[in-house]
């Protein structure tokens, strides 16, 4: 059983979650399998996706792994390439780690010999052909992702305090481009701003969007997700939604701001609609209420004449998680039948657009929901910003 080593969790050179944690979520998905009915579970990643990797042995996926786990033996991780498996090695616990072979699932498959009586779950994105290889080896597969979506909704206070750090990391970022953003800089640039501003601190890009765009002119709503050549120009608006990651977990963070020069009226009021959204949907946030409340508290952008594209809110900390929701004049999805409970994570993030989606801002962050409230992770100053 593969734990790393046994040196406390803060002298350790890889962030680490204590052992009772770790433990404790261990349990969560042997409870999982047992009221599934299923004796083994394959959670597999990919490509750097498949957020149940990490929670459960601590390894970030690479090009790919699967983790077997059998709740009364040894839990085995698989791992795509050969030369990620020092590392896999140093950085996983509470598992046996191995090189998958040349074929990923075929090695599962011969880690599961005698499972088809008992059932085998599966949590992540297994493609088509693998799901054949499997069914056909070891039986019938059972679908997990729903029943482990539900277990991520709800924070420990390890967690809370993960994204916390993740948050400071995406402030950071944020301060770097107020100190060094510069008139005749590409976007291209500001993306090398943000990234620089945490790197040396452990943290990753999780996403970086900017739109940059004349007030005189806008021709953009919404934060887009690649860079282009555009010099950023005195008189421009910036708008960005940033996410540093660190180690499994990000924070997220909105914010508007002009270039070198006044706002026009335009900018002042969506901004200013932003503000009142962003405020009135915080103010609603406690245990118990329902997801349909956080939409309707944003009714002010309707009675002042605008509408939304980007989500109005959706929660956060270890996926895209529910409730994502639209404003009132942008559904994209139906209102789901979900009251907010303490330590659910969720980015407000009010994207305020005009109906023919030329001009907008957004501002918003991530924040937790306590007792009584809301809590925000992020300490960067909200309202319409200036940078020059």
């Amino acid at each position: 059983m593969n734990d790393a080593d046994n040196r406390p969790v803060a002298d350790h050179p890889f962030p680490r979650f204590s052992d009772q944690e770790l433990a404790r979520r261990r349990r969560a998905v042997h409870d999982l399998m047992e009221e599934a009915g299923v004796g083994h579970l394959l959670v597999y990643g990919s490509d750097r996706s498949g957020s149940a990797v990490p929670w459960l042995s601590e390894w970030p996926v690479t090009r790919e792994a699967a983790l077997v786990i059998t709740p009364n033996g040894d839990d085995h991780l698989l791992i795509q390439h050969y030369n990620h498996l020092p590392n896999a090695r140093r950085v996983a616990r509470g598992v046996e780690v191995d090189w998958a072979g040349p074929s990923t699932m075929s090695r599962v498959a011969q880690l599961l010999p005698a499972a088809a009586d008992q059932g085998i779950g599966v949590i992540g994105p297994l493609r088509a052909r693998d799901h054949q290889l499997l069914s056909e080896s070891v039986g019938e597969l059972v679908y997990l992702d729903a029943q482990y979506t539900r277990l991520r909704l709800v924070k420990s206070d390890e967690e809370i305090e993960r994204l916390r750090e993740a948050a400071r990391f995406s402030d950071l970022s944020v301060a770097a481009i107020i100190d060094q953003l510069e008139p005749g800089m590409t976007e291209r640039e500001l993306a090398a701003i943000v990234e620089g501003s945490y790197l040396a601190e452990g943290a990753t890009n999780h996403i970086h969007y900017f739109a940059t765009t004349p007030m005189a002119s806008p021709d953009t709503c919404v934060p887009a997700q690649f860079q282009s050549t555009r010099r950023i120009e005195v008189g421009d608006i910036l708008f960005c939604e940033i996410s540093a990651a660190y180690w499994g977990y990000a924070g997220q963070i909105l914010r508007t701001f002009i270039i070198g020069a006044d706002p026009t009226p335009l900018f002042v009021e969506l901004h200013d609609v932003a503000d009142d959204a962003y405020d009135a949907i915080l103010s609603v946030i406690r245990p118990g209420v329902h997801a349909r409340d956080l939409v309707n508290a944003s009714a002010v952008i309707e009675e002042r004449g605008f509408t939304t594209y980007d989500d109005l809110v959706h929660g956060y900390g270890g996926g895209y998680l529910p409730p994502v929701l639209g404003s009132s004049s942008r559904p994209n999805l139906p209102v789901p039948d979900l009251h907010l409970e303490q330590g659910m994570a969720l980015v407000v993030q009010p994207n305020v657009i005009t109906p023919d989606q030329r001009a907008g801002v957004q501002t918003g962050q991530l924040v937790v929901v306590t007792g009584s409230g809301a809590d925000s992770l992020h300490n960067i100053d909200r309202g319409l910003g200036r940078i020059g």
